[in-house]
């Protein structure tokens, strides 16, 4: 007999839907970015709608270490029901792009631990993780700037981007970016930071996207906001 949670939902019933939701040519295209599973994101945020919100479910599904299972238990879950340790964990299981990202993102942004978290991240051996932490700190660093030493960001970010694994190095480039698109005394020395190190220079941008290259990210969005004042 399938486990069920309070609410009459058993994971084995969420599981045989996903799985029916399993298409091989959506794998093919996320499996290019180390997401492995086959599932169509509107599809999945579809079902998360039907589902509703069910932290005990959330939590099971979890425990599954299916990539699809944890991207619907972070869209039905409630991020403040989790304790730091618990949020600690999870970001430390959460190996595949796309679950780190939406758990960052849905989940720990609006904990209360989050600046607790932040501080534990950012100095984590675990580039992975460490990149966790830059993610939450460039939230800060557009919302809520006040008691950051964004010079001391800029220094760490100048001495360690280059060489940082590609995870860590795009958060921190996000970092630096959004310095300078927020904050004009940092906006020379931001872009002077990204031309000299030239990290994703050449990462191939879409017509009509920005490039991630900060120097070209923070000219076009500072342009963008001129535009709109």
């Amino acid at each position: 007999m399938a486990e069920t949670t309070p609410t009459g939902t058993s994971v084995a019933e969420v599981m045989a839907e996903l799985a029916g939701l399993e298409d091989p040519k959506t794998r093919e295209v996320n499996e290019k970015h180390g997401d492995d599973h086959g599932v169509n994101l509107s599809k999945l945020r579809a079902l998360a709608k039907r589902l509703k919100t069910q932290q005990d479910l959330a939590c099971r599904l979890w425990e599954t270490g299916d990539t699809a299972a944890r991207l619907l238990a972070i869209l039905i879950c409630r991020p403040k029901a989790f304790g730091r340790d618990e949020l600690d964990a999870m970001v430390r299981q959460a190996r595949a792009p796309k679950v780190h990202d939406w758990l960052v993102n849905y989940v720990v942004k609006k904990s209360p631990h989050a600046e607790e978290l932040r501080l534990a991240w950012s100095a984590d051996p675990d580039p992975v993780v460490a990149s966790a932490g830059w993610a939450l700190t460039v939230e800060r660093v557009a919302k809520k700037p006040e008691g950051l030493d964004l010079p001391g960001l800029l220094d760490v970010i100048e001495t360690r981007m280059k060489d940082a694994p590609d995870r860590l190095q795009w958060a921190m480039n996000h970092c630096l970016a959004q310095i300078g698109i927020e904050h004009a005394e940092h906006r020379t020395r931001a872009i002077d930071i990204g031309e000299r190190l030239e990290v994703l220079k050449d990462y191939p941008t879409s017509p009509g996207c920005t490039s991630p290259f900060a120097p070209i990210w923070i000219t076009e969005m500072v342009s963008r906001q001129h535009d709109r004042a």
